[in-house]
C-alpha cells in the first residue's frame, strides 16, 4: 500500500507532540528507519495505490522519495546528538513537526494529481514553519513569517496556474481526470495559450518554494534561523519537492509540443538564480546564509539544465541528487560549528582544522563537492549541462552560467578558507591578530565531536562519492525513465 509510506510518519508525528524528550528522540530514529524500509520496499515492488487517481509510484517521485528517506534517517541520528548538546524549548513540538514534515514531503513524491500535489506542497509549508521558529527569537519569528507569507503567495500562484490548466482543458473540450498521466495523454488537445499561462504561474509559484530568484528572499533567513537538522531538510529535500511540481508540469508541456517555450523560461529563471547567488555570496558574513545562497545557486543550475534539455536534463537530475546529499552534510556540519563556536559569523570562527578536525574534514569535503570539484557528482552534472547547452546553441547563456559559477566558487572558497585555516586563539579568540576582531567574544571552542555528530555527514558524502563511480542499474534506469518524459537522455 503506497499511502502507508506517508501515513506512518504522520501518525508518529502526532504522537511525538505528547511524548517526553527521550521518547520523542527515539521515535525520530525509529520512524526514520521504518520509513527507509518502506521506501526500499516501494522501490523494489512498485505497488499500485489504493487511490489510483491521486497517488502513484513514478520514476521522478521514486528518486525524490529515496533521497528523502535516506537523508531523514541519517539526519535523525544526528538530531539525537544535536538535541543533547542544544537546549531547545518545546522539544516535543520540534520532534512532532519534523515528523509531519517528513510525512508531507513523502506525500509530495507520491502525489500524481495536480491538485493533490498542490495540497501536499502547501502542507510542507505548514509543517516546517514551526521548525524555523524553534529558537523563539525575534529574528526567528521574522524569518518564519517571511517564509509562510512568501511561500503562501507563491503557492497561491501555483493554484492559479493549476486552474488555468483546467481552463485549457475546457477550451479544448477535454474531459479527463486531473492526474498527470491523464493530462499528458491529452496534452495535444489542450488550448496552448492557457497551457502556457498555467505553466508560467506554476513555475513562479513552485519556483518560490524551490528558491528560484527573484522569489528566493525567504530562503536565506529561514536557513539561518532554523536548527541545523531542519536546515538540512529544508535545503536537501524541500527544494526538490518544489522542483517535482515544476518537473511534472513540464512533462505536460513537452507532450503538448511546448517544450521549447517551457525550456526558455526555465533557462531565464535558472540564470537569474545563479546570478543572484553570485552577487550575494561574495559578501556573506554568516556561514549558514552562505550555504543558503549556495542552495539558490544549485536550484538555478537544476532549472537551467532542465531548460536546456537533452543531456542537460540528465545532468540536472544528477545535480539534484548530489546536491541533496552534499548540502545536507554541510548544514549538519554547520550545526557542529555553531555548537562549538557559539556564533554564526564567519569572522568569529577559525582554525577549524585544529579545533574541530572531524567536522573540518566533513565541511571541507562538502565544500569541494558542492563547488563542483571532481570526482563529486555535481561536477559531472554541471559538465553534462554545459555540453548540452553548447549542443543546443545557447552560447551566451552558457557563458553567463560558467562565469557565474567561477564567481560563486571564488566567494565560497574565500570564506571557507577563513573558517578552516585562519589563526584562532582558543583562549582569546584572536583572529589573524586583527585588532578589530579582538574581544568580539570571550568564549572557547567547546564541542566533543561525538560519533552521532560527524558520521552522518561522512555517510552522506561517501554515498555521493560512490554514486559518481557506480550507479546501480535500477537507479540508472529510473533516472532515464524520469528524464525521457521531458526530452532528456544521454544522447
Amino acid at each position: 500500500m503506497v499511502e502507508i509510506v506517508f501515513l506512518a510518519p504522520f501518525i508518529t508525528g502526532i504522537l511525538a507532540f505528547f511524548l517526553p524528550k527521550r521518547a520523542g528522540r527515539q521515535l525520530l530514529v525509529g520512524t526514520g528507519a521504518i520509513h527507509l524500509f518502506l521506501s526500499l520496499l516501494l522501490w523494489k515492488n512498485r505497488p499500485e495505490s489504493i487511490f489510483k487517481d491521486y497517488f502513484a509510484v513514478t520514476p521522478e517521485g521514486l528518486l525524490s522519495l529515496l533521497v528523502i528517506s535516506l537523508l531523514f534517517f541519517l539526519i535523525s541520528i544526528y538530531t539525537i546528538g544535536y538535541l543533547k548538546e542544544n537546549n531547545i524549548q518545546k522539544e516535543n513540538i520540534f520532534s512532532g513537526s519534523i515528523l509531519l514534515f517528513l510525512s508531507t514531503m513523502t506525500m509530495v513524491t507520491l502525489s500524481d494529481h495536480i491538485m493533490v500535489l498542490w495540497i501536499a506542497i502547501e502542507a510542507t509549508t505548514l509543517a516546517s514553519a514551526p521548525l524555523i521558529y524553534t529558537h523563539r527569537s525575534s529574528a526567528s519569528l521574522e524569518a518564519t513569517w517571511k517564509y509562510v507569507l512568501i511561500c503562501s503567495v507563491g503557492i497561491a500562484m501555483a493554484l492559479l496556474g493549476s486552474v488555468l490548466i483546467t481552463l485549457a482543458m475546457d477550451i479544448g473540450n477535454v474531459d479527463v481526470p486531473l492526474s498527470y498521466p491523464a493530462l499528458v495523454s491529452v496534452a495535444q488537445k489542450l488550448d496552448p495559450l492557457w497551457l502556457k499561462a498555467g505553466f508560467v504561474f506554476i513555475l513562479v509559484g513552485y519556483g518560490t518554494k524551490m528558491g528560484l530568484a527573484p522569489m528566493h528572499t525567504w530562503l536565506p533567513d529561514a536557513h539561518s534561523e532554523a536548527p541545523s537538522p531542519a536546515s538540512a531538510l529544508l535545503s536537501g529535500v524541500l527544494l526538490n519537492c518544489a522542483y517535482l511540481g515544476i518537473f511534472k508540469t513540464n512533462k505536460i508541456m513537452h507532450a503538448a509540443g511546448l517544450g521549447d517555450f517551457a525550456g526558455m523560461i526555465l533557462i531565464v529563471f535558472g540564470l537569474m538564480s545563479i546570478l543572484a547567488a553570485a552577487t550575494f555570496i561574495l559578501k556573506q558574513n554568516e556561514y549558514k546564509r552562505m550555504l543558503a545562497y549556495s542552495s539558490i545557486e544549485n536550484m538555478g543550475i537544476i532549472a537551467f539544465g532542465t531548460g536546456v534539455g537533452g543531456l542537460g536534463v540528465y545532468g540536472a537530475v544528477l545535480c539534484m541528487i548530489h546536491h541533496s546529499l552534499i548540502k545536507s552534510s554541510l548544514f549538519l556540519s554547520s550545526g557542529n560549528i555553531l555548537l562549538g563556536y557559539k556564533d554564526r559569523l564567519i569572522k568569529n570562527t577559525g582554525d577549524m582544522i585544529r579545533c574541530m578536525p572531524k567536522t573540518f574534514i566533513a565541511f571541507f569535503a562538502g565544500f569541494a563537492g558542492i563547488a563542483g570539484f571532481p570526482p563529486f557528482g555535481i561536477f559531472i552534472g554541471e559538465l553534462f549541462i554545459i555540453v548540452a547547452a553548447f549542443r543546443t546553441g545557447h552560447y551566451v547563456a552558457v557563458g553567463i552560467f560558467i562565469l557565474s559559477l567561477c564567481v560563486i566558487f571564488a566567494g565560497f572558497a574565500n570564506q571557507v578558507m577563513k573558517m578552516a585555516f585562519n589563526n584562532f586563539d582558543n583562549n582569546n579568540d584572536n583572529f589573524d591578530n586583527d585588532s578589530s576582531d579582538k574581544g568580539d567574544s570571550n568564549k572557547k571552542v567547546c564541542l566533543t565531536e561525538k560519533a552521532s555528530l560527524v558520521w552522518p555527514q561522512y555517510i552522506l558524502l561517501l554515498t555521493s562519492l560512490i554514486l559518481c563511480f557506480f550507479i546501480p542499474d535500477t537507479l540508472y534506469q529510473t533516472i532515464v525513465e524520469a528524464v525521457t518524459a521531458i526530452g532528456g537522455g544521454l544522447k
